[in-house]
């Protein structure tokens, strides 16, 4: 198994990509401390992982002291070693970006870069003394190349990417690295909100014909995650079905 023994924090987790990852994580053999907003679909993934080591920790990115709360229990749980950091949940809504009132704002930047850029500062001094780790991103390839009607979710994203590329330059010394995952679009909860108008024209737009399926997207997580990209760090990985290869 290439997480037996291994503690992973992952944001997310109650549904889609999140939901896939924290059972293939486990399936690893990883203690996963699972942090989400959604206590229910966090109970149903727990639920689904059929007994092991998984649990869950409250967590609202868009509040500040939800997220220091955060860091502070899954530290405790994990005796301050948290071996891989996993940054999962993401949330957005179609529409133009002249109808973004301010609190789809404050909720699309709290939930996709300010909420996961404070949690990461408040884990950081555990993250630096642990002797090594993982810290996986997973953006969007909207953050890549824009996308249409996500606007603002595209520059929420965008930030992920720079402040991977950042962060893994400095954490580089302390023997972590930190890397992005950008998913192309993908069969989740929050796809299926999309007018399937749209949703055919992304699979007709797509070189491979079809949106990803969630596991997918986990595949690329736990390769970031485990020990088969040790020498790999700074680095943005597309799961697109070749929408995005340019660009």
């Amino acid at each position: 198994m290439l997480l037996k023994y291994k503690t992973v924090m992952m944001t997310g987790g109650a549904s889609g990509i999140g939901r896939a990852t924290v059972l293939m994580l486990a399936k690893e053999g990883a203690r996963v401390l699972l942090c989400d907003t959604n206590e229910a679909g966090a109970n149903e993934t727990i639920k689904m992982a059929g007994g092991a080591p998984i649990e869950f920790v409250k967590l609202e990115l868009t509040d500040g002291a939800s997220i220091d709360a955060c860091a502070k229990e899954a530290l405790k749980r994990a005796g301050d070693k948290i071996d891989v950091f996993v940054n999962a949940a993401g949330w957005d809504r179609t529409q133009p970006f002249v109808e973004a009132d301010q609190a789809f704002l404050d909720k699309v930047l709290g939930i996709n870069l300010v909420g996961p850029v404070r949690l990461t500062r408040a884990l950081f001094p555990a993250l630096m003394a642990g002797g090594g780790g993982k810290i996986v991103f997973v953006a969007s390839d909207a953050g890549r190349v824009g996308s249409l009607g996500e606007t603002v979710y595209s520059g929420a994203k965008g930030g992920v990417i720079a402040f991977c590329k950042g962060l893994a330059r400095e954490m580089a010394r302390s023997n972590i690295t930190v890397n992005c995952v950008c998913p192309g679009p993908t069969d989740t909860p929050l796809m299926a909100a999309v007018p399937d108008k749209i949703k055919d024209a992304f699979s007709k737009a797509t070189p491979m014909h079809r949106l990803a399926q969630p596991s997918e997207i986990a595949d690329a997580i736990l390769f970031f995650a485990s020990g088969h990209s040790d020498f790999v760090t700074g680095q943005v990985l597309s799961v697109s079905g070749g929408l995005t290869m340019a660009g």
